[in-house]
């Protein structure tokens, strides 16, 4: 078995198998939205209050 790195694999599978590319942008679009919620939820704590 040869060393594949994991970019060149994953490129690969996503161009052999017609609709892992959709499920590839699923997951990338959860994982960006995931990223904006948590960054969301850290910095409102921050935010000063003017009371």
């Amino acid at each position: 078995m040869e060393h594949v790195p994991h970019p060149a694999w994953l490129a690969g599978a996503a161009a052999e198998q017609p609709g892992s590319s959709h499920l590839l942008q699923i997951v990338l679009i959860v994982m960006v939205l995931g990223c904006v919620l948590t960054a969301w939820f850290l910095l409102r704590g921050y935010k000063s209050k003017d009371d």
